[in-house]
């Protein structure tokens, strides 16, 4: 049964919630009156969290769009699908990512991690935005991690191309994260719709699955060190639903409360390149 009524009347859109803390937050989210809609890229995964939601919560408000987030044509086409389907955008939950042990491209020849974890919400974003200034106040939560702290954004070499090592192809992208959030907060001043990041914690998920070598043996051992995925969601369900943080944008965030990221993701000129470079990148697919 629906555990409070908070969220009753609010559409939330969210990807990578097939597992790992996206997965809770869309079932925490639902159980608080939310209409939950998924974007993921596999349909069976998407069909048994449905059934999970309405078992767990007794929720139906629910939907999964087929998207693959390596392919920004699918990012597109599960973009207009939504806006189709819904008038409005309560909380969108930028949620998806992945660490990969080799260097990969994307569909449209992006490195993947790059790819993945920045550029598909970056475009993702934009295109569901008119969703979120017409149902404002609104909100943006974006997932990142402490790893942004060791990342650095090289515009020499973006997408690895000269030497791919995954943990800086990794942070590089949580960096990203920050520096967008950052930036997207600046410019949706004023229009009632806020941009926050957050650093769910060392989460025990399939997170790191896809590494090889040294890494991919670590992950499961200090497996047992790690939290759980419940804990991992609190601040993600806190961001998108909380009016503890109505009007909070532009901020980093720790176990509910806002951290100091790091010091180049405050840099404006760093976040300003990055958008500008990211929508050049991508400008066939935006709106």
């Amino acid at each position: 049964m629906m555990q409070s009524e908070v969220m009753k009347g609010k559409v939330v859109l969210i990807t990578g919630a097939t597992s790992g803390i996206g997965k809770v937050s869309a079932i925490t989210l639902a159980g608080m009156g939310a209409t939950v809609v998924v974007i993921g890229r596999n349909l069976e995964r998407g069909k048994e969290l449905l059934k999970e939601i309405e078992r767990r919560t007794g929720s139906k408000e629910t939907d999964f769009i087929m998207g693959d987030l390596a392919s920004l044509d699918d990012v597109r086409s599960a973009a207009l699908t939504f806006n189709s389907r819904y008038d409005r955008l309560d909380a969108l939950l930028d949620n998806a990512g992945g660490i990969n042990g080799k260097r990969m491209v994307t569909v449209d020849g992006f490195e993947y991690t790059f790819g993945v974890n920045h550029l598909a919400h970056f475009v993702l974003t934009q295109l569901v935005l008119d969703r979120l200034k017409s149902s404002a106040p609104s909100r943006v939560v974006v997932t990142s991690s402490a790893a942004h702290l060791n990342g650095r954004i090289d515009f020499d070499d973006l997408m690895a191309e000269k030497k791919y090592r995954s943990f800086k192809a990794y942070s590089q992208s949580k960096l990203a994260n920050v520096l967008f959030t950052f930036e997207l907060s600046r410019r949706l001043k004023g229009i009632g719709v806020t941009a926050n990041c957050f650093h769910p914690g060392t989460v025990r998920t399939n997170f790191g699955k896809g590494l090889g070598g040294i890494g991919g043996a670590i992950f499961p051992l200090i497996g047992v060190f790690m939290i759980p995925p419940e804990k991992g969601s609190e601040t993600q369900v806190y961001l998108a639903s909380s009016p503890d943080v109505e009007g909070v944008t532009g901020k980093y965030f720790s176990k509910k409360a806002v951290k100091d990221s790091s010091r180049k993701s405050r840099d404006e000129e760093v976040a300003k390149r990055l958008w500008d470079v990211s929508e050049e990148l991508t400008k066939k697919w935006l709106p």
